[in-house]
């Protein structure tokens, strides 16, 4: 016993860290993504009750939250891998579970149907798994010339958004979609897999535009936010539409061949 004690003793200890405390700033991007996943959770409970329309509100507000807190981070300069990590998770659920199982609540439970539903919600949820993993493993890899301003296949808040469209079809009046459960069987799983595809898609964040523009863009933004307010649904779809076009040129314009540097 007097040996282990000496060897104990002996066994240097690391210091404990003097800085106890850490500034709110450096947990605040986190929080937000913790708000997120509490919108994502709160959807799926929604959906099962039985709220279509507040289930969706909640993954829309988690869209929104997604897009908040990386700009939080970078304006704080608090960015870390642990806020990374977090918020990848957070997109798992938020725009891979939990719109798969809004979908199957609406069209597929308690019918004949139900596990062709579970199906489409399965390739939903796996192929958002794989979009952000390659993502993730992309972001060690230096990127090639051009490459930063697409992204490789649909992001995860796109991917949600395209997939809940049969939805917001039902919420605008077409009351009788959920009848053709095989089409939106099929139109989901297709959407997964453009999430899991190699066509390009353009990225918002290295957009740019002429100085001149401003005012008409701050106008535009200003419609939509009004026409989100009055008629989000319709607002949605029409987004689904615009970007889903998008897809032909996005690609079209990556596959052009660029001029050689001088």
């Amino acid at each position: 016993m007097k040996v282990k004690q000496d060897e104990r003793k002996s066994t240097p200890v690391a210091p404990l860290a003097p800085e106890r405390r850490i500034k709110l700033r450096h947990i605040f991007p986190s929080l937000v993504t913790v708000f997120a996943i509490s919108a994502g959770l709160t959807s799926v409970r929604m959906s099962i009750e039985g709220n279509i329309p507040a289930a969706l509100y909640l993954i829309m507000l988690a869209v929104f939250l997604d897009a908040a807190d990386g700009k939080i981070a970078r304006y704080l300069d608090t960015a870390s891998p642990f806020g990374a990590e977090l918020d990848t998770l957070a997109d798992f659920f938020n725009f891979g579970i939990a719109p798969g199982l809004l979908i199957y609540n609406a069209f597929f439970h308690a019918t004949e149907y139900q596990n062709l539903g579970w199906l489409s919600s399965l390739v939903l949820a796996i192929c958002c798994a794989l979009r952000l993993a390659r993502f993730n493993v992309g972001l060690s890899e230096p990127p090639q010339t051009g490459q930063r301003d697409y992204f490789v296949g649909v992001p995860a808040p796109a991917l949600a958004s395209l997939a809940l469209m049969p939805v917001f079809l039902s919420l605008v009046g077409w009351g009788n979609i959920g009848t053709y459960s095989y089409i939106i069987a099929v139109y989901v799983i297709a959407i997964a897999l453009l999430a899991v595809s190699t066509i390009p898609t353009f990225s918002i964040k290295h957009a740019s535009v002429n100085r001149n523009l401003l005012p008409m863009i701050a106008i535009s933004s200003a419609i939509v936010v009004i026409f989100l307010m009055v008629y989000p649904w319709q607002t949605f779809i029409f987004a689904n539409l615009v970007y889903l076009g998008s897809l032909p040129v996005s690609y079209i314009k990556e596959r052009k061949p660029r001029p050689a540097a001088d």
